[in-house]
């Protein structure tokens, strides 16, 4: 799966360069160019990776990364000709993963890159499909960015399908791993249930496919 990255800059001569060198190496950028899109974009995907301009047209992107650390829990790099050292340390101290200046070598950039998402993923135990996040350690699933709240089967049901996407779960694989909350078997109409519950609850992120008289399968392929 490539890894989602949102640009926010308002060049449009660096912000097309840039998204056209990172599409080249594999990744998936959407582009903003100021503080109303950016919020927009966040609200509605999951980026595995934000990187922001600090001078923004309808305000400063030490905010929007405020903003993103408060809500969404994504690593953000700086990329800003704001190269004066009160600068530098007001980025990280905003929650910033790394600063670079303005301008830049798009090699060096894409190390990183790499450097960031490499740390950041290291010891997250999470979950990870589209626009579907379950952080594993807190039990908790975002979609687009935004938490919701499953029954403890439900959750149950849900984190079973992701962490074997791409394969098509049987009813009765399914039906042998799950059991509700006071430790009783799920039967089958019961199964049914919770699933249409689950996908309810995904909206229009729902990445359940039903195969026809076997089972069910997660696509997580972009």
């Amino acid at each position: 799966m490539k890894n989602k990255i949102l640009l926010v800059e308002d060049n449009d001569i660096i912000a097309k360069g840039l998204k056209y060198f990172l599409e080249q190496e594999s990744y998936q950028v959407d582009v903003a160019k100021n503080m109303l899109d950016s919020e927009e974009f966040l609200n509605n995907q999951v980026y595995d990776l934000a990187i922001l301009d600090i001078m923004l047209p309808d305000g400063n992107g030490f905010d929007l990364c405020k903003y993103i650390k408060d809500e969404k829990d994504t690593p953000v790099i700086f990329l800003t000709a704001k190269d004066e050292e009160k600068d530098v340390v007001l980025g990280f101290n905003v929650g910033a993963d790394d600063y670079v200046i303005k301008p830049f070598r798009n090699r060096e950039l894409l190390s990183r890159i790499q450097n960031v998402l490499r740390r950041y993923n290291k010891d997250k135990n999470e979950l990870i499909c589209k626009n579907i996040r379950v952080n594993l350690d807190e039990n908790r699933v975002y979609v687009c960015g935004q938490e919701v709240t499953f029954t403890a089967l439900e959750y149950r049901i849900l984190t079973l399908l992701l962490s074997n996407a791409n394969k098509t779960m049987t009813r009765e694989k399914i039906l042998d791993k799950i059991w509700d909350v006071a430790g009783n078997y799920v039967n089958d109409n019961t199964l049914t249930v919770y699933i249409k519950r689950v996908r309810t609850k995904l909206g229009k992120e729902d990445v359940i496919k039903t195969v026809k008289g076997i089972g069910y399968r997660v696509d997580n392929e972009n």
